[in-house]
Parts: C-alpha cells; sequence; structure tokens
C-alpha cells in the first residue's frame, strides 16, 4: 500500500513550508509517529511525524525546496499501513484557496512535485500610479481577490491595488505583484535609473498591517528590503570564501528586523536595579521550587511578572499603532526571547496577568523547552503584546533589542552581577541589572518610558511576596 507524505498546514495563515532536513533515507524503514522530517515556516521550525508504518520508497521534494501545503513529498509503501487522515480538511482547501499567499498554481490536485521544478517568472506590465495618498489608502477589497498579507504589505506601503495587475489564480494579486510594483515604482526606477528587477521576497507576516504615522513615510514606495534569490552578478571577493543561502527562518528574521526599524521610532532608556531582595529570596527557595514544580527558578519569572503587572499600569506599554489609530489591547501576551542554534523565536505566553509568578515560570519554561525541540505550535508565537528579551545569560551588560511589530515596547534584561554601590553614603556589594527598554516614540514618550521604567525598578527591589 503506497501512502503520500504531504506538506502540513502548520496554522490558519501558513500555506507553504521548506524542506530542511530529511530525517530518514529511500529504503529507509520508518515507523508511525516517528520523526520523518523537518521543515521551516516564517513562524516556527517543526519535525513532522511519519503518518504511516513501513519503507520510505521515494523523496519527491528535496531539502531546501520551498512548497505549498498538500504537496505531496514522500511515498511510503507498507503492507497494511495505517495512513492517517490528509493534512487538510475540505473546508481547510476553502479557506487556503481564499487567502493563498502564491497563487501561482491552483489548489485543486495533489501531485508529485519534480525536485528541481521552479514556477515560471510572468512579467508584470508597469500600470501608472495614482496620485501619492498622504496617509494609507482606503483600499476597497470586495472587487479585489487578494490575501490579507498582501492588503497589509499595500497598505505598509500606501499602495492603491486598484492599480495592480494580478498574476495568480483567477487574476487574484499576489504577494509577489505588489513587490514588483514597488520595485518597478521606486525612486530609481521613477528617476529612469537602471535598477534590477527584484527578486521574489519572503515578507515576513505579521499580526495586523502596520502603517507608519503621517509625516514619517516616504511618498515614494521603497524597494523590497530582502530579496530571497541572490542576483545572478554575485560581487567578487578576494580570497577564499563560502556564499551559503539564508535559511527561511533567518530570511524570516531579517525582514521583521528591517521592517521594524523602518516602522517604529525606536527609543532606549537604561536603569540600574538592586536585585537583593529576589536575589535572597531565590537562594532561599530555588530547592523547594525544584522539588516542587520539577523545574529550576530561575530569574527570568520575576521579571516577567513585574513587567506584567507594571504593563497593567501603563496600558499604552500594551498597544499598536494602526494608521492614526492607537489599538489598546485587553489581554497582556509577554513575547520571551528564546535563541536557538538557528536563529531567534519569540514563543508567547497568552494571558500572561492571570499567571502567577509559578504560573509564568512553568509557562516560560515549557515554551522555551519546546521551541528547542521544535515542537512549538504556530498560534504560540503570535499575537504578542509585549516583550522581553535577556541578553545577559550570555553575559551582556545590558541591548538595545528591535522592537517586535506591532508592539511599541521590549524589555533587555542584562546580566545580574555584584557591584560596589553607594547606599545610605556607604558602599555596599549588591548584585545589580541593568535593564533596558526599547520604546515606539510615535506613541509613547521618553518621560512616559522612564516613569515606567522607575516603576518596574521599585517592584523589584521592594519584592517581598513568595511565588507561589
Amino acid at each position: 500500500m503506497a501512502i503520500k507524505v504531504t506538506m502540513p498546514q502548520m496554522g490558519e495563515s501558513i500555506f507553504e513550508g521548506t524542506i530542511t532536513k530529511w530525517l530518514k533515507k529511500v529504503g529507509d524503514k520508518v515507523v508511525r509517529d516517528e520523526p520523518l522530517f523537518e521543515i521551516s515556516t516564517d513562524k516556527v521550525d517543526s519535525e513532522i511525524p511519519s503518518p504511516a508504518s513501513g519503507i520510505l520508497s521515494q523523496i519527491l521534494v528535496p531539502e531546501g525546496k520551498t512548497v505549498q501545503i498538500n504537496t505531496v513529498l514522500a511515498i511510503i509503501n507498507g503492507e497494511g499501513a495505517e495512513e492517517k487522515p490528509a493534512a487538510i480538511t475540505a473546508s481547510g482547501k476553502v479557506a487556503a484557496q481564499e487567502i493563498l499567499e502564491e497563487a501561482g498554481t491552483p489548489e485543486t490536485e495533489i501531485l508529485p512535485v519534480p525536485p528541481q521544478s521552479e514556477k515560471p517568472e510572468l512579467p508584470l506590465p508597469v500600470v501608472p500610479p495614482s496620485k501619492p495618498a498622504e496617509i494609507a489608502p482606503d483600499i476597497r477589497t470586495q472587487d479585489i481577490r487578494t490575501s490579507p498579507l498582501v492588503r497589509r504589505l499595500a497598505r505598509e506601503n500606501n499602495i492603491d491595488l486598484s492599480n495592480i495587475r494580478g498574476t495568480g489564480l483567477e487574476g487574484r494579486i499576489t504577494k509577489e505583484d505588489v513587490l514588483n510594483y514597488l520595485g518597478q515604482h521606486s525612486p530609481e526606477a521613477s528617476a529612469g535609473l537602471p535598477h534590477p528587477q527584484p527578486a521574489r521576497v519572503e515578507q515576513l507576516e505579521t499580526a495586523e498591517g502596520r502603517p507608519a504615522a503621517p509625516g514619517t513615510t516616504p511618498t515614494v514606495p521603497q524597494p523590497p528590503l530582502l530579496a530571497s534569490k541572490v542576483h545572478s552578478e554575485v560581487p567578487t571577493i578576494a580570497g577564499d570564501s563560502e556564499t551559503v543561502p539564508m535559511t527561511t527562518m533567518r530570511k524570516a528574521i531579517a525582514e521583521h528586523m528591517v521592517l521594524s526599524k523602518r516602522t517604529s521610532a525606536h527609543v532606549n532608556t537604561v536603569f540600574e536595579v538592586d536585585m537583593s531582595a529576589i536575589v535572597n529570596l531565590r537562594e532561599a527557595h530555588k530547592a523547594e521550587f525544584q522539588k516542587r514544580e520539577g523545574i529550576a527558578l530561575t530569574y527570568t519569572p520575576f521579571f516577567a511578572k513585574a513587567l506584567v503587572d507594571n504593563v497593567r499600569e501603563f496600558p499604552v506599554f500594551n498597544s499598536s499603532v494602526s494608521g492614526e489609530n492607537i489599538i489598546y489591547r485587553k489581554p497582556v501576551n509577554l513575547g520571551i526571547a528564546v535563541a536557538l542554534d538557528t536563529g531567534l523565536i519569540v514563543p508567547v505566553v497568552n494571558d500572561a496577568h492571570l499567571r502567577s509568578t509559578t504560573g509564568l515560570a512553568l509557562a516560560i519554561y515549557d515554551l522555551a523547552e519546546r521551541a528547542r525541540s521544535k515542537r512549538l505550535k504556530p498560534e504560540e508565537v503570535q499575537n504578542g503584546t509585549i516583550s522581553m528579551t535577556n541578553p545577559g545569560s550570555f553575559g551582556a551588560l545590558f541591548g538595545t533589542p528591535i522592537i517586535s511589530q506591532p508592539q511599541v515596547a521590549i524589555l533587555g534584561i542584562g546580566g545580574i552581577e555584584k557591584r560596589p554601590v553607594v547606599v545610605q553614603d556607604a558602599i555596599a556589594i549588591r548584585p545589580m541589572v541593568y535593564l533596558s527598554l526599547t520604546f515606539d516614540h510615535r506613541v509613547i514618550d521618553g518621560a512616559v518610558a522612564d516613569q515606567f521604567m522607575a516603576r518596574l525598578k521599585e517592584r523589584l527591589q521592594g519584592w517581598n511576596r513568595w511565588i507561589g
């Protein structure tokens, strides 16, 4: 019995994935539910289990290839092997068809993909732009076939979608159509200067569109920020060198970081905090905590609890910008940066404001462990409202992190070190830490940011509660 192994859908807004590694070779015996291959999307890296037991007889999609969901990746042959349900339901197919990002091929029949097949590049005629929009245009999407990602990209770059000819299925406007339009209407193109045709861009999907505020957005859209394909003319570098393609995760990180710097007005403030109260509390209870909860007690949940409580007092730090409006979020969904061998990921503790310090400790430990073992779900890295990162774990005194869009702030935690400080006109040795806050000056003023940090410092230095 031949079993088809297909590309699974890793979330409602994810419609393609990249095969990063096959864990079995052709001819190997596989057991149902054991890891078969690894995939990477713009949100998570995951190990995918085998849908059946048998012999891996064919691998149809090689490592490094990006394909749409439901594409046949491999064939397993096995006598009486039990096949799992298809990776996508009928209703899922309808949803995928509605918000398909790369609509070059219809999603109707599952066919094997040859290893070297490429989607043909379709020429896009230059369409004269309408008059420049002063703010994000009112894009009417009732009669325009496209996806939420494309509409967000259009809003961010002040593009009227009615000026773009769609090259996708049934005239659908794809992400690539918008990026080609951006390249053709860049300042270089407008001035008649030579400008290379932009390669396909892996645009990171964010939780919502982030058009810049009036007065800060260029009147002419900029070309794509990160090309996923290297131009044919590669600059010559003297000496030995090696060129390697970016991974899907690295491309997503690069695009997201550049987009954030281009979107938000980044400002930093740094405070020094005496951690004596928390250090003493942790030292007294860490053995009991590990015995009771089964995990080590770190400093991270203390910072997380203080930050979440602080955000409840300063709701602007739990907001986002949409055009000329500020959206205030009610739940505090805390993003925790986790360093991986392949990059960085920020899983989210949802409803963090409802959790105790112990609850945050358990949630953070669980997310970090599953992030490192590639077992996160796509929804667990979405919808964060504020984030924190800990460069101090690697020895840094402090860092100035980049805001994760569409959030407006991120807290950086330095290393806790004993330093001489002045306490009541005497020199004392205290465990000290530098905390840095990066905030979006479009909606948060320096005075408010410093008030926020002063209150956070007060919470940490005056910690007098057990973490039950």
